[in-house]
Formats: C-alpha cells, structure tokens, sequence
C-alpha cells in the first residue's frame, strides 16, 4: 500500500487508544512486539547453485495464548509489513474470542518463478531456520499469500523430522488427511458472510447489489457462496480487469473462465471495468478481497455502497473508515469481518489437540456462533462510543486487553 503500513496499524489503534484515554504505559505494552526474528534461508535451487532467502517472523504478543498468525511468500515483503500483519492479528484474535497472540511471518521470494522442488526446500528452510520459536503451545503459522496447505504439509513433516514426532497442531491450514479442519477453505469467506447477514440485519438493506475487488481464493468463495444464497453479484475483478453486468453474472460461469484463462479479461456478454470503477459503482455492498490500501482519503468520497465488508488485510484506511462514517456508510473492519479464517485455525488446533474431527456442518455451526457474537460486541461499541464500526472493533479489544494485563500484574487493577 501507499501509505506506511505500519503507520497505518498504528494510526487505528491510536484512535480507539485516545478515546479510552490509554495510559502511555500501556499504549507502550501493546504496540511493541515481544520478539521479532529474521533469519537467511539458503536453498539450493534446481540449476544445483544456493541461493539465500530472507525469511521473517514477528510475534508480537503472547499474553492470551500461542501467537498465531500466517506465513507468506511475496517478493514485496519487509519487515513493516510483516510486523503491522502481526499487530493486526493481535486484534483479530481478541476480536474473535480465540485464545491466541498474534503473529505472521513472511520470505521475501518470488513463488511463481520456483519450481515445486525449489518451494520444498524453501518451505522445508523456514522450519528449520524458525522451529526453535514456533509450536503448538508457542506460535502456530498458516497459510498466507501464496501459500497453501501443500505447503503446510512440508512444513509440518519437516518440524516432525527435527523434532522426532509428530505435533500436527503446531500449524493449521494443513490438508484434511494431516489433520486439516473441515470447512477451513471456505472460513475466511464464509465468516465474513456471517457478519455481512448481521449487519444487513442491523442497517436494512433489502435485495442487495454486490461488487467484488479480487478474485483470488477469498473472493471467490465469497461470490460463490453469496450467489448460492440468492445474492446479485453485478462485479467482480481480479489484478488485470474488473466485468460489470447490472443484472448479475452468473457467478459459476465467471469461476469457470478464470480457472481455464487463469484472468478475467475475454469474459462474454459483460462491460470491462477497472479495479478503481469496480469501487466506486453504485452497490448497496462492496467486498475488497484482494489488495491493502484500496480505499483511502484520496478515493473515499467516490464510493457509494452503504456496506463495505473489508475481507483482505487492510483495505480501508483508518480516516477513509471515519469518513464514511460521517457519510452514513459502514465499513466493517478487517479484523471482524476475515477473522472467520483464524477462527477455524483455532478449531483446527483443538482438534489436533483432541485428536477428535468435527463434520463440516458442526464448525460452520461453531463458526457462525463466534462470528455472531463478535459483530454484536463490535456493533455495541459503536453505538456506545458514536464511532465506526473499525474504532469499535478496537475499543472493544483494548478494553479486553486491558483486563489481560491487570490480572497478569503489568498494570494495577
């Protein structure tokens, strides 16, 4: 994103942290990171030459549970970055009511140029270069960008070798036939429906037109799964091209092109638009699923839908989420409205730890519970403080992280 990222994390903290009226010391305790690690992975590549990776972990606070947190593989990864991430995860969980820290982790590579030995070893070099820091009762990694549960099953094999047994829970997102969870594909999409139907419930909005920024793995679940209920999708997009139909694409067909095309672009009967109309169309919903930074205070007087549902990682701006308030609009925040994914991370680890699987429709169940819950504390806030719903989501989780740390003794009671 444009902005300072990790200015950008802190500046939706800050906001909620001033309205408690914080204490500096406090503020101090919850916007440092308890440990932050890099490391260089040498893998040798399969032109038989090494080549050095670096590698990143931040967790950044542990004082609810492990840290949790994913893993990804982009060639714009820093540390910024990767420390926000963990921040934003760190509220995320508090949010949610699952017992974790947060945590993320990230290698500056390219993916998409290595071969599947090459991304083995990659993956294979991480666990080793960070196993002594991470387990199932330290800090639990996932998938991330471009990673997946293959590359999770490598992982935990490869923490299995060095440890001498298995410890299945000490990742998530791994495949069904190690210990993956029912329903963790869908969660990230599904959860943010759950709260999506809540808020709709709250605000009255009936026969919903919908948009979609990003066509990647969550953005297409949710517009699959939001089709499948009766919901009009009218556009989608993806990094190239965004397709725009006032009656509704048939959502099956356009999955269909994008997996045989590998793009949108070629999709018939359909008006090609770009990322940036795709936000601004007049929509009662829009759903960014792709990109941080996407609406800010350049662009947030352009976008008109009543109901933003932030699935990716930061893709409304603290002043744009503000600003759209005041404009008698709704942004839900990331860390409500995409918790759906760690949620069922965390019903994964317990199951590992149990050793006993849940059907499908049993964690849809737990899933919709815990999000239900989540969106009324979040919406409670709100209308408590005369905030938005983001601030909300803050206040709420500050105020609970607040009560942590009196009963652990860093600050009176």
């Amino acid at each position: 994103m444009e902005e300072n990222i990790w200015g950008e994390a802190l500046s939706q903290f800050n906001r909620a942290a001033n309205i408690l009226k914080l204490d500096d010391q406090v503020v101090e305790l919850l916007t440092n990171p308890k440990r932050i690690i890099q490391v260089s992975i040498p893998v040798r590549m399969d032109n038989g030459k090494i080549k050095v990776f670096q590698g990143f972990r931040v967790q950044f606070n542990d004082l609810r549970g492990p840290t949790k947190g994913g893993i990804r593989y982009h060639p714009n990864v820093t540390l910024d970055e990767v420390k926000a991430l963990s921040f934003w995860m760190t509220w995320k969980n508090v949010v949610a009511d699952v017992p974790f820290g947060g945590a993320k982790g990230g290698v500056i590579c390219n993916p998409k140029e290595f071969s599947q030995g090459e991304l083995e070893r990659l993956s294979r070099g991480y666990i080793e270069a960070m196993h002594k820091f991470i387990g199932a009762e330290k800090d639990i990694p996932a998938p991330d960008v471009y990673t997946n549960p293959q590359v999770m099953a490598w992982m935990v094999d490869e923490y299995h070798r060095i440890e001498g047994h298995n410890v299945f829970g000490m990742i998530t997102g791994k495949p069904l036939e190690l210990g993956g969870s029912q329903g963790r594909a869908e969660a990230t999409a599904q959860g943010g429906i759950y709260v999506l139907e809540e808020a709709i419930k709250k605000i009255g909005v009936k026969k919903p037109l919908i948009a979609i920024q990003g066509f990647g793995n969550a953005g297409k679940i949710v517009a699959r799964l939001l089709s499948k209920s009766g919901f009009k999708i009218v556009a989608v997009s993806d990094s190239k091209t965004g397709i725009y139909k006032q009656d509704g694409l048939d959502v099956e067909r356009v999955i269909a092109h994008k997996e045989k095309t590998k793009s949108l672009q070629g999709f018939k009967g359909v008006k090609e638009i770009t990322n940036e109309e795709l936000l601004e169309l007049y929509v009662d919903i829009l759903i960014p699923a792709a990109l941080e930074g996407v609406i800010t205070a350049k662009n947030v007087e352009n976008i008109r839908a009543k109901i933003i549902l932030e699935l990716a990682n930061g893709p409304v701006s603290a002043e744009a989420r503000e600003r759209l308030y005041a404009k008698g609009q709704v942004s839900i925040p990331d860390i409500l409205a995409n918790s759906g994914g760690v949620t069922v991370s965390y019903f994964e680890w317990v199951q590992n730890n149990m050793g006993y699987f849940w059907k499908e429709e049993e964690v849809l169940e737990k899933l919709k519970e815990k999000m239900v819950v989540a969106f009324d504390n979040v919406y409670s806030a709100s209308k408590e403080f005369k905030v938005d719903l983001g601030t909300a989501a803050y206040i709420y989780a500050i105020k609970t992280m607040v009560k942590v740390l009196e009963y652990r003794g860093y600050i009176k009671r």
